[in-house]
């Protein structure tokens, strides 16, 4: 594998608690399960494409607590390159509460911490590996200013995961990177249109597109992905997801973007639509199994994609 993969992003401490369903509001509920894992969209998504066998780098902050330092081990023993993740003086790590029901649904609070405090010079450190990457991999887990600056720097694919949705938002995050990607919930708040169904999905593709997106890529969990270019002579594609019994949906997105930054990277003979079906073959493996980065699949799974 030599394609380069930079991802721009954050590093969460999840602390999640399973239970039969989600409680209602202002409702106490009894949980089964309690445990700790390594989350945080930006380091889920490159620690996804490094478990595929990517070279990969993560451009990201931690807490100057204890978690600090076991997440850059943990990144390290996946094989990222930690070189620009920086430890944040008087600062916690980024902590997420996820709650899990028995039928793989999730809620998901976030408390960014030391993610906030990623800033322009932080980018700018790291010029050098955002404009050589293949693919670079941003979200909105941390401030707005560093995904754009960096979208400015790249010069390969750039992939903006735009979670969490923001409702007022600089139009460059929509025309800078190459793939704007989204699930429903995301792209009914950029679209500002509602998104219930794969052809509510397909109007607010088109919105984005008129809106200034070079391409829309709208995730629909088991139902797959839509994928729509600003070219007008190419049609919507529709990726089938296999359909699977889930057992925890957390991750999945990042497993998705993982994986299709993955495919983009190094299997340069796929085209945009075989790496969109291959992401949903990834994403559908991950939800099989609990938790975030430990549930993402390994090299395993290229058999199936490949």
């Amino acid at each position: 594998m030599s394609g380069k993969i930079v991802v721009v992003g954050s590093c969460m401490i999840d602390f999640v608690s399973y239970a039969p369903r989600l409680p209602r509001a202002g409702e106490t509920i009894h949980g089964h399960k309690f445990v700790t894992n390594f989350g945080g969209k930006g380091a889920n998504q490159c620690v996804a494409a490094a478990k595929l066998g990517a070279q990969t780098s993560l451009i990201a902050r931690v807490g100057d607590d204890v978690w600090g330092p076991k997440y850059i081990a943990n990144l390290e023993s996946l094989q990222v390159n930690t070189q620009y993740v920086k430890t944040t003086e008087n600062s916690s790590s980024g902590i997420a509460q996820i709650n899990v029901a028995d039928n793989g649904m999730n809620q998901i609070i976030i408390v960014a911490g030391a993610n906030q405090r990623l800033n322009l010079k932080d980018i700018e450190d790291a010029e050098s590996i955002i404009s050589s990457a293949d693919v670079l991999v941003l979200q909105l887990e941390t401030p707005v200013e560093t995904a754009i600056r960096a979208l400015q720097l790249a010069k390969g694919v750039s992939i903006l995961n735009g979670a969490p949705a923001i409702e007022t938002f600089n139009e460059e995050l929509l025309r800078l990177p190459s793939i704007f990607c989204v699930n429903e919930s995301e792209a009914s708040i950029f679209s500002g249109l509602p998104v219930n169904n794969p052809n509510e999905a397909e109007t607010a593709a088109k919105e984005l597109i008129a809106k200034g997106c070079q391409s829309v890529l709208i995730t629909l969990g088991e139902d797959g992905a839509i994928f729509l270019t600003s070219d007008p002579n190419v049609p919507v594609f529709k990726a089938d997801a296999p359909q699977v019994k889930s057992a925890d949906t957390t991750g999945a997105g990042d497993a998705f973007i993982g994986a299709l930054a993955f495919c983009l990277a190094n299997l340069k003979e796929f085209s945009i639509q075989q790496a969109i079906k291959a992401a949903c073959i990834v994403a559908a493996d991950s939800v099989t199994r609990l938790g975030t980065q430990i549930s993402f699949p390994g090299e395993e799974i290229l058999i199936r994609i490949v």
